[in-house]
């Protein structure tokens, strides 16, 4: 089997692929593929590992309709039309679980920083402004006992939950749409309405998968409806939040701050207000961005892979073929 990787691949799958005689072509440029190059790449190719954004639509799949499948080096696939493979026959997989952690910790990190003004206290650091002390300036919102809501309660959630359980004694109340019951017999967690998430919660971390229902579901009308002194974290996916409505409620003092590893839209251009605001912490969409995790995911990509060529069921297909 011959496969086109869009990036350089964690050479833990790498060094996979290879072991199991996979010919491996990556993309080495410093630079993303475009939509036409993606598909000429392809055109030569037995199968796809996409470690890119490209985004995946009819269009290539109709052009590519020979490859034998498509993993992703990630846990989402908001960007591949999953209808369009079906029907085309084209398996997608992808790699979930192994990025729990380290996507939690960066969420659990956004909201600390935020709370504390971390970013912005940095900044004046570098600006030269660490002089005259005053017991009123720059100060931060405990977190200690205050309550945690997750909209979206998996695996990422879960373990954000048990972070903020573990280390502030938080209370936690979620809204799915069916019930974690590990999560309430272990954390204590209470399902709540969407309504009630957004009035009672603290800090309210978004860890749910981007669909029609869920983009742009934060905006002006949910903030409005969360405490002044909330923080608003989103380790998900950019388009869950609307970022002009985002940007606006904090301004106005609607709700304290933000944490964002993810934006709308992404890369954020560095004149975004929100880079300058001292209760807003953000990242560059580094969630899984850990050696362990990455490799592991690298791994679970080149599984998928190897079970495709061997003709074996593919261990974590999203597709219903």
């Amino acid at each position: 089997m011959k496969i086109f990787i869009t990036r350089v691949l964690p050479p833990a799958g790498l060094a996979m692929l290879e072991r199991a005689g996979v010919q491996v072509t990556q993309w080495t440029e410093r630079r993303g593929l475009s939509h036409d190059e993606l598909v000429a790449h392809c055109q030569q190719y037995d199968a796809l590992l996409l470690a890119s954004d490209n985004t995946i639509d009819r269009a290539f799949l109709e052009q590519c309709r020979h490859l034998k499948v498509i993993s992703l080096l990630s846990v989402g696939y908001d960007k591949v039309d999953i209808a369009a493979a079906n029907e085309l026959g084209i398996p997608v997989t992808n790699t979930p679980g192994v990025l729990s952690a380290a996507t939690a910790d960066t969420a659990f990190l956004l909201m600390l920083a935020s709370s504390r003004k971390a970013f912005f206290q940095h900044k004046r650091i570098i600006r030269g402004e660490w002089g005259f002390s005053e017991p009123t300036a720059n100060l931060g919102i405990a977190l200690e006992g205050k309550t945690l809501g997750i909209w979206g309660l998996g695996s990422i959630g879960y373990v954000m939950a048990q972070r903020c359980v573990q280390a502030f004694g938080m209370k936690v109340i979620y809204h799915n749409r069916g019930r974690n019951e590990a999560a309430e017999k272990e954390l204590g967690a209470q399902r709540v309405s969407f309504e009630e998430l957004l009035a009672q919660s603290d800090v309210l971390s978004v860890h749910t998968a981007l669909t029609p229902e869920t983009a742009g579901r934060f905006n002006m009308t949910a903030f409005s409806q969360m405490k002044p002194s909330a923080i608003f974290v989103n380790a998900a996916r950019g388009a869950i939040h609307h970022e002009g409505d985002l940007i606006a409620a904090i301004q106005q003092g609607i709700i304290w701050g933000a944490g964002l590893d993810v934006t709308n839209p992404e890369p954020m251009q560095p004149d975004n207000p929100l880079l300058e605001m001292p209760t807003v912490a953000v990242l560059p969409h580094i969630g899984s961005a850990t050696a362990e995790t990455r490799n592991a995911m690298s791994e679970m990509a080149a599984q998928n892979i190897i079970a495709s060529m061997k003709g074996e069921p593919l261990p974590n297909q999203v597709t219903s073929l």
